[in-house]
C-alpha cells in the first residue's frame, strides 16, 4: 500500500469514529435524573389561642390554652395518604387533669377536588382527681379511687374523663375561593359518662383572590353549624337530692344529656406559615343544662333549674365567646426542603 492511500485511510476511520465518540461525550456529561420524591412527609405546629372551644363549650375556664401537634405522614399516592399524630392542649378541667393529650390516626383519599377523611381519636386527661358526695361514696366504684370532697356547688365528676372517637370528614373544593365540607364523629362513651354521643356538622370557607391582597399575605371567612346527639350517663352522675348524698328521681341511675346545637363564625389572616384567627362561638345550651354536661367547678346558683340540673346551679362555660387564636402550621416537604 503506497503512502496516499494509507493517509486516506486513516482519515477516513477518524471521520467515521467522530460522530460515536461525540455521543458518547454527550451521555457521559448528561446531568442524572432527579431522585424520586419521599413518600414521607411531617407536619406540626402550635399556637396560642385566648380560650379553648371544643363543639362550643370552654376546655380552658375562658383562659387563654396553647396547643401543638406533631404528625408523620405517607403518601401511598398522589390520592391517598396515611397519617398517625400526637397533639396537646393546656386545659381547666373540673377534675384538675393535667392536660388534654390526643393520639389519632387514620388515612385521606382523594378523589379530584373531594378529599375524605376517615379515622379515630383518642382523648387522654391524666392527672384528674374524683369530685363525690363523701356521704356515699360506694356508688361511685372504681371511678372515685380518690375520696374527694364535692365543689361548693355540688357538682361531681370522674378522676378520668378520657375517651375515645371515630369520624370521618370531607371537604369539597369548588375553586380557589370556594369550599364546603361535613364531618361525622362518635364515640360510646363521651368524657367516659357512659353516654353515647355523635356530633355532625358542616362547614363553609370563603378566600379572597390573591390579587386582592398584598404578596404573600393570604385572607378568608369561615363558618360551622354542627350538633351533638347526647345520650344517658351511667350511674356515676345522677339526680341528686337536696342534701347531695343520694341518687334521686327523677334520674337515679344517668342523666339524658341535653343534645345541643353550635355554630361559629369568623375570618382569619395568613402570611406565610402564619394564622390569625378571629372567631365567634355560641350554642343554644342554657346554664342549666350546661352545668349538667360540664359539671363545671366554678358554677354558682342562679336559678338555672332544669329536668337533668335540679340544683338550680349555672354555668357560663356553653355561652357566647370571640376567641383569638395565632397560629403556625409546617410540613418538611413543603417548608423544609
Amino acid at each position: 500500500m503506497d503512502m496516499n492511500k494509507l493517509l486516506l485511510s486513516v482519515v477516513a476511520a477518524a471521520v467515521l469514529a467522530t460522530p460515536a465518540l461525540a455521543a458518547d461525550l454527550k451521555m457521559i456529561t448528561k446531568a442524572p435524573p432527579a431522585p424520586e420524591p419521599s413518600p414521607w412527609d411531617l407536619a406540626f405546629g402550635g399556637g396560642l389561642v385566648s380560650d379553648y372551644i371544643f363543639r362550643g363549650i370552654t376546655q380552658s375556664n375562658h383562659r387563654p390554652s396553647v396547643t401543638a401537634y406533631f404528625e408523620p405522614r405517607y403518601n401511598v399516592t398522589k390520592d391517598l395518604q396515611f397519617y398517625v399524630g400526637v397533639s396537646g392542649e393546656s386545659i381547666a378541667f373540673p377534675n384538675r387533669a393535667a392536660a388534654e393529650v390526643d393520639f389519632y390516626g387514620g388515612f385521606r383519599p382523594t378523589f379530584g377536588p373531594l378529599a375524605l377523611d376517615f379515622g379515630a381519636w383518642y382523648y387522654w386527661y391524666p392527672g384528674g382527681q374524683c369530685f363525690n358526695a363523701v356521704t356515699f361514696p360506694t356508688n361511685f366504684g372504681a371511678d372515685c379511687l380518690v375520696d374527694g370532697s364535692l365543689p361548693l356547688n355540688g357538682n361531681v365528676i370522674k378522676r378520668d374523663l378520657s375517651f375515645f372517637e371515630a369520624y370521618a370528614k370531607g371537604t369539597y373544593t369548588v375553586n380557589d375561593q370556594f369550599s364546603f365540607g361535613a364531618t361525622a364523629w362518635y364515640s360510646p362513651s363521651v368524657l367516659n359518662s357512659g353516654a353515647n354521643g355523635t356530633y355532625v356538622s358542616g362547614n363553609v370557607k370563603v378566600t379572597a383572590p390573591s390579587t386582592a391582597l398584598p404578596s404573600g399575605w393570604g385572607l378568608y371567612f369561615s363558618g360551622e353549624a354542627g350538633h351533638w346527639f347526647l345520650g344517658t350517663t351511667d350511674s356515676f352522675y345522677c339526680t341528686q337530692n337536696a342534701a347531695g348524698t343520694a341518687c334521686a328521681l327523677p334520674f337515679p341511675n344517668g342523666i339524658p344529656y341535653k343534645s345541643y346545637t353550635t355554630w361559629n363564625l369568623g375570618f382569619g389572616i395568613t402570611k406565610s406559615v402564619f394564622t390569625l384567627d378571629f372567631r365567634y362561638y355560641d350554642t343554644d345550651l342554657n346554664k342549666g343544662d350546661c352545668n349538667a354536661f360540664t359539671s363545671d367547678h366554678t358554677a354558682r346558683f342562679d336559678g338555672s333549674f332544669t329536668a337533668i340540673n335540679p340544683s338550680g346551679v349555672g354555668s357560663t362555660w356553653c355561652g357566647a365567646t370571640f376567641v383569638v387564636a395565632g397560629k403556625f402550621d409546617l410540613t418538611a416537604m413543603t417548608n423544609l426542603k
